[in-house]
């Protein structure tokens, strides 16, 4: 291992022999200097690992000497050692991007102590995220095994997303191939939780039947409406929960969070399906059946979720509510920047219904341009890459200017996605519907031990396009590919985002209610 380099820049040099000498014992190889200007020549000369810092030295002072050193090397950890706290210098110092400060007189021990929490960080956070998640990883074998409703489901859920952004920031890739078996293992068990229960669910009133994609504006939005100031409930297409967690800390010094749910999302986990019943509140065959005007189907080239204004409209007028609300689709920054204009009109609303269309739009420039795809090539890079989206977005300002107002929010999305795989064969006639993760047709041909058939297609609340109708959901990360140029398709979407089958990322949702702090 190569030696570490320290460049501790004092006026007082004749002090610090025994600091110099301790350092020596423990292994690291130190310079000295007496001036900031001499720094700034050592700096440019010698790549250091870290830097001592005086503030009080005549000529150059502490604080110049650090951003004339940030301006060689921004990199670089700088700790600042001063004779006392005073506001000013701490804050000059800090807004100067110090690693650490020490107060004067330091002993050896400080400083021992300061170069392990600087430099060895990313391996003690290794060694201790890697312990920690290794005591766990029986808890949660035993969670995902005993799950049986839609509570515990939950709880794993959360669980497994809570390691997956703990284990990013370890450096240990062994650890990160766990987790993602043990999230194969649950995607697994949750599939047959799922094929056991969901048409009961849809087709009764069972009293465990979880909060579903039709019911979650009539017991989460529709309560609120003119029970305080002017309700937001935002739609970000194609979010997950561990996308929503990484943002959540950049609006909670505007928006506290009143409560962070979970809800499922129906069959087949694609907009056009899930986003029209989550707006009409009904399942999507009562929606071809009532109002057929508004339900476009699979094999029919019109888009499929035009009507959403409409469906919201007739939902509010069967509940009996009357309130003055509005519907606005985002799809580009320009479109967002003219909503947030349009901010005081929005607030004279008892609701206004929001969708975010970028992150789904991302996921699939993803699949399309190559360079996307190999700078976000796992989930890590891709929730940096939206969370990047987020922090510069419109949405983030109208957030910020929502909770100025006072205004109420409630975030959640229509469906998840994930990572594919593993290729599943399947056979279907022109008719059959093209998403890589559902099918719906009257020919398909496929093993049904690799995937969650619905063969009575009004049992799970989904319309027909003719009598001999069925769908076909992919599970876990697997994805649907027809025999023709197979393995031309199978390596064009290995990898990519997809969505619409059965998974936990794709039909747990978080359901987040926000208030001004």
């Amino acid at each position: 291992m190569r030696q570490v380099r320290i460049l501790w820049v004092d006026d007082e040099v004749g002090v610090l022999r025994s600091h110099i000498l301790f350092l020596k014992e423990k292994g690291f190889e130190t310079d000295t200097c007496p001036s900031g200007n001499d720094a700034i020549t050592m700096v440019k000369d010698k790549p250091y690992d870290i830097i001592f810092l005086d503030e009080y030295m005549p000529g150059l002072s502490g604080i110049e000497t650090l951003r004339r050193i940030k301006a060689i090397r921004p990199s670089i950890p700088v700790v600042m050692i001063t004779k006392s706290e005073e506001e000013d210098i701490m804050e000059a110092a800090i807004g100067s991007q110090i690693a650490d400060y020490l107060i004067k007189p330091v002993k050896p021990q400080q400083i021992l102590l300061t170069l392990k929490r600087i430099l060895d960080i990313g391996d003690i956070v290794t060694r201790q995220t890697t312990s920690v998640f290794r005591e766990e990883f029986g808890s949660i074998s035993d969670m995902i095994s005993s799950a049986g409703n839609f509570e515990q489901w939950s709880d794993v859920y959360r669980r497994l997303v809570f390691w997956q952004r703990e284990l990013i920031r370890s450096s240990d890739p062994g650890m990160r191939d766990v987790l993602r078996m043990q999230e194969a293992d649950a995607n697994r068990a949750f599939g047959k939780y799922i094929a056991k229960n969901y048409t009961g669910w849809i087709s009764s009133d069972a009293v465990d039947k979880p909060l579903h994609s039709p019911a979650v504006m009539a017991k989460r939005i529709f309560p609120l409406i003119k029970k305080g100031p002017s309700l937001f409930f935002i739609i970000i297409d194609n979010m997950r929960l561990d996308q929503w967690q990484a943002i959540a800390s950049d609006i909670s010094p505007y928006l506290r969070t009143v409560s962070e749910d979970l809800y499922l999302s129906i069959l087949p986990t694609a907009t056009q399906y899930s986003r029209n019943a989550l707006f009409a509140g009904l399942m999507p065959a009562r929606i071809s059946e009532l109002m057929p005007e508004y339900w476009i189907s699979d094999n029919e080239d019109e888009g499929k979720n035009l009507y959403e204004e409409n469906l919201i409209g007739k939902h509010l007028q069967r509940a009996g509510i009357n309130c003055k609300w509005s519907y606005s689709k985002v799809s580009s920054d320009t479109e967002g920047k003219n909503l947030n204009d349009k901010l005081s009109q929005l607030l004279s609303n008892d609701l206004n219904v929001l969708v975010y269309n970028s992150v789904d739009l991302l996921s699939h420039a993803r699949t399309e341009i190559g360079v996307l795809r190999d700078m976000t090539g796992d989930e890590a890079s891709w929730l940096s890459f939206t969370h990047s989206w987020f922090i510069h977005s419109p949405l983030f300002e109208l957030l910020r200017a929502l909770a100025a107002k006072g205004a109420r929010v409630v975030i959640t999305t229509d469906h998840g996605f994930v990572k594919v795989q593993k290729p599943v064969r399947v056979v279907g006639d022109r008719q059959t519907s093209m998403n890589l993760r559902y099918k719906t047709g009257r020919n398909l041909d496929y093993n049904p031990k690799e995937v969650f058939e619905v063969t009575a297609p009004a049992k799970a609340g989904l319309p027909m396009t003719n009598i001999t109708s069925k769908y076909i959901f992919a599970c876990g990360n697997d994805f649907l590919v027809y025999p023709n140029n197979f393995n031309q398709v199978v390596s064009y979407y290995r990898d990519s985002f997809q969505h619409g089958g059965v998974s936990l990322h794709e039909m747990m949702l978080p359901l987040v209610s926000l208030e001004p702090v």
